[in-house]
């Protein structure tokens, strides 16, 4: 396959998909999404593949979530806030096979949530967790909350989103978000070496396991479904708008004069 936004690699049987857009801190456009979900599918039903690294290019971010040079209201693509998350969302969580989040730099707003989802997260001493969506008039009513609080505890992840924080890798590991933290020129050794002992187990029982495991948080699939229509309703709003705004301006957004 041909892709513009993302690269895909077989190394031993490890699809490595990467979101190579260093100079927009490998933030997410339309194109991006489409692109890592054909991937996705691709190795998730490559029989050559045992397990799968989603990573971002460079050495600063893992993803920092929606481009906002691409969002006015609206983002650039498809899907319900032009964005097709919900299938991106689906395809990490349903591929039969484990996907391993590979954190070098910022995992931000949505590629934080990226992380979330992924059934493994192994991250760089470097790596920097949060969310930003109440300071950028925006959340992720899907997964990025609801599965979030059964990841690091209700109290934590009401903490995340109220609060926006950063978190280092080390923090990360202690609230569960992330599996490992290692010096930061050895992620990739540790990655590798993590999806190819995957490799070596028996791949039904993984994608029975992997199942398994998502049958308990199924349901979140229909939060993430209704919490985006209401998240395109909000981004037509002053209010949201004021996020976008108040970021090109370089100034704090003014998000209360809108309230009624």
């Amino acid at each position: 396959m041909d892709f513009q936004d993302i690269t895909y690699e077989n190394r031993n049987g490890v699809a490595w998909i990467t979101i190579n857009r260093p100079e927009k801190m490998n933030a997410f456009r339309g194109t991006t999404c489409d692109e890592l979900i054909k991937a996705f599918n691709k190795a998730g039903y490559d029989k050559h593949i045992g397990c799968i690294v989603l990573a971002g290019a460079g050495e600063r971010a893992f993803c920092t979530g929606g481009d906002q040079s691409a969002h006015d209201g609206n983002y650039d693509g498809r899907g319900t806030i032009g964005l097709p998350m919900e299938e991106l969302h689906d395809a990490i969580r349903n591929v039969p096979k484990p996907v391993i989040a590979r954190v070098q730099g910022y995992a931000i707003g949505g590629g934080n949530v990226l992380a979330t989802i992924c059934d493994l997260t192994i991250c760089s001493d470097k790596a920097i967790f949060g969310q930003v969506g109440p300071k950028m008039g925006s959340v992720d009513p899907g997964y990025g909350t609801a599965f979030l609080a059964r990841v690091v505890g209700e109290k934590k992840a009401r903490e995340i989103w109220y609060l926006n924080k950063r978190y280092s890798g080390e923090e990360a590991v202690a609230m569960g978000l992330a599996n490992k933290c290692v010096p930061h020129d050895e992620l990739d050794t540790e990655v590798q070496a993590w999806a190819e002992e995957i490799c070596e187990r028996s791949p039904t029982a993984l994608a029975i396991a992997k199942r398994s495991f998502n049958m308990d948080t199924a349901h979140q699939a229909g939060i993430a479904g209704m919490g985006m229509y209401a998240l395109k309703l909000y981004y037509d709003t002053d209010e949201s708008r004021e996020g976008v705004k108040a970021l090109q301006e370089k100034r704090k957004p003014e998000f209360r004069k809108f309230v009624k």
